[in-house]
């Protein structure tokens, strides 16, 4: 009742001066699905004053007219104007505009020139189940010189397989993504030169699980941003309170990790906290960075309970966002959710098409999947990749503060946007090879309208992409120059700018022997190795953890607490699955 009487107050506090006989007029508004629609714009024709919806989609008005007129609109619905009377109570319907395009375009991870899709299409029919994502084959490097992947920093996966062998179970083939997992680590980092952007350096080293062949390493460092510089944010929490989080390690977890979020924000910073469950609406109106007393109470008051209307909450917060949006700053929604969206919106292509109206906003997406059982990593990556953004999966306090806390910056600040990368290899010294990582999902193989974009990179970080080489061999050709291994080539944008800008570098024909090798660069063949074994990768199987332990072992570098983790975690995952394996023998033999 009190939060009521809040709401009829606010609408009649006004300028316009009322005279004789006023009249009340009363209603709500909702969705198609009957979900309350938050800080709907109301115009009232007979005064031309703009009024707001309420937390629960209601509304109070005061009028001169028994009768008058009002319309509804907001971003992603079509206008609804409507005739409404003192004595009623209207509730009105709002529905949802279809999608700015006509046709859904797939998005793929990586795409390799000319190759067609039917070539791809071979690489899994046949197979006694369809995977969500298909390993990458070996290409011939004369047909098809080029590739190219989406750079991002999502790091997802990695603290995902975490959580499964914390737990004593093994870890679903399609839950790992290899890049993920290298860019959780952020090895091998090297500044870019001034006035750059970027700073590629490569390598080529030979294969350890298959000593025919070579692994070229790239290795992409973004600029680093100066933390008294950073331009103001417009953060919007984006928190799932449903029902489904009420454990332990999902929203009290979330609540300590925005709380540490919290605690980095400055006066010149705004924070909004959006939440969808039992209740649907804003928690705290945008409210400045050093105000933490007041932002972490809103935080501390978050209860669970209730159903998962995730588009109705994602749609509050992109409209938050939007109306407190700060030119040339940091305007991000933040998303932190298990992905068990179970009221309006819930399909990926749903999700998708929601995404992609806000794409173009100039508004980033940041992604927190958390807890198990029900989780939807598939949802949420949608979500991160469709928006603008990066995703992250909080499976403890540590990971909440290596995210939000260590890497701030790289989590929540972008230096270039669609970020792409093309590698032209040279037939004279590459016969074949295969991208290792950036893994397509089958939909995106079999539509023959989807695409690649881009991803966002943050401040100060260190994308590796890495490639298993089948040498050329002789040949007979004549190399000209050792220039000619490979060319990369990046392709990106800066945040708020429509120019596309070009980096180049030529990587040279150097092989060196893995034991010279750098630390960084045999650290991450310990980490490809390691998840090649958990996707159980055709290619991969001439190593055995013991093998990767050893690599891991004398590369890590002992002042980095998570390479000296990933030790542990490969020594628990040794014991993991030789149970298992051993389980299966003695069933068969059973048997």
């Amino acid at each position: 009742m009190k939060a009521l009487l809040t709401i009829i107050l606010s609408f009649c506090l006004t300028p316009v001066v009322l005279t004789g006989q006023q009249y009340y007029l009363r209603g709500e508004v909702r969705d198609e699905k009957g979900v309350a629609l938050q800080n709907v714009s109301i115009l009232q024709q007979s005064s031309g004053f703009i009024y707001r919806s309420g937390s629960m989609g209601g509304y109070g008005i005061l009028s001169r007219n028994r009768i008058d007129t009002l319309t509804f609109s907001m971003d992603g619905y079509f206008k609804e104007t409507v005739v409404v009377k003192a004595d009623d109570y209207v509730v009105t319907q709002l529905k949802l505009m279809p999608v700015v395009t006509t046709v859904k375009r797939d998005k793929l991870a990586s795409l390799t020139k000319d190759l067609a899709r039917d070539l791809q299409h071979n690489w899994f029919t046949g197979d006694e189940t369809y995977a969500s994502i298909i390993e990458n084959k070996f290409i011939d490097a004369g047909k098809y010189p080029t590739t190219g992947v989406a750079l991002n920093i999502d790091k997802a996966s990695y603290s995902n397989i975490r959580r499964f062998i914390s737990m004593n179970t093994p870890v679903p083939p399609d839950a790992v993504r290899i890049e993920e997992m290298l860019n959780y680590f952020n090895f091998g980092y090297t500044k870019p030169e001034k006035q750059e952007v970027f700073k590629v350096n490569s390598t080529l080293t030979t294969c350890p699980w298959n000593k025919d062949n070579q692994l070229f390493f790239v290795n992409v460092c973004s600029k680093k941003l100066n933390l008294d510089s950073l331009a103001p944010a417009n953060f919007v929490f984006l928190i799932d309170i449903s029902g489904s989080m009420d454990m332990p390690n999902r929203l009290p977890l979330l609540k300590s990790a925005f709380h540490l979020l919290a605690d980095n924000l400055r006066e010149k910073d705004t924070v909004s906290i959006v939440v969808y469950g039992g209740v649907v609406g804003i928690m705290l109106q945008p409210t400045a960075g050093n105000n933490k007393e007041k932002i972490h109470k809103a935080i501390d008051e978050l209860q669970p309970g209730g159903s998962t209307p995730g588009e109705s909450g994602i749609s509050i917060a992109y409209g938050l966002a939007k109306n407190h949006f700060i030119k040339k700053g940091n305007n991000r929604v933040i998303l932190a959710t298990d992905g068990d969206f179970n009221v309006g919106v819930q399909s990926e292509d749903d999700l998708d098409e929601m995404i992609s109206r806000n794409r173009e906003s100039g508004i980033y997406l940041t992604c927190l999947g958390i807890g198990m059982g029900n989780y939807k990593d598939s949802k949420i990556q949608t979500l991160a990749r469709k928006g603008n953004g990066n995703f992250a999966y909080i499976d403890g306090y540590q990971e909440a503060e290596k995210v939000l806390l260590k890497e701030y910056t790289q989590t929540l600040y972008a230096v270039a946007d669609d970020v792409y990368m093309n590698i032209c290899f040279s037939p004279d010294y590459v016969k074949e090879y295969r991208l290792i990582g950036y893994d397509n999902k089958v939909a995106a193989i079999t539509d023959t309208l989807s695409g690649i974009d881009g991803g966002e990179i943050g401040s100060g970080h260190s994308s590796i992409a890495a490639f298993e080489i089948v040498p050329a061999g002789p040949s007979g050709k004549k190399v000209i120059s050792a220039e000619e291994f490979a060319k990369v080539s990046l392709r990106f944008r800066l945040p708020e700018d429509t120019t596309v800008r070009h980096f180049v570098k030529d990587c040279r024909y150097e092989p060196v022997k893995f034991p010279e090798a750098a630390p960084a660069t045999r650290f991450a063949t310990a980490v490809i190795a390691y998840g090649s074994l958990l996707r159980l990768s055709q290619y991969v199987k001439d190593i055995n953890w013991d093998a990767i332990l050893v690599i891991a072992g004398e590369s890590a570098n002992k002042e980095d607490v998570n390479q000296e983790q990933f030790i542990d975690l490969v020594e628990k995952t040794k014991l993991l699955y030789s149970k298992s394996k051993k389980k299966k023998r003695r069933e068969r033999e059973e048997e």
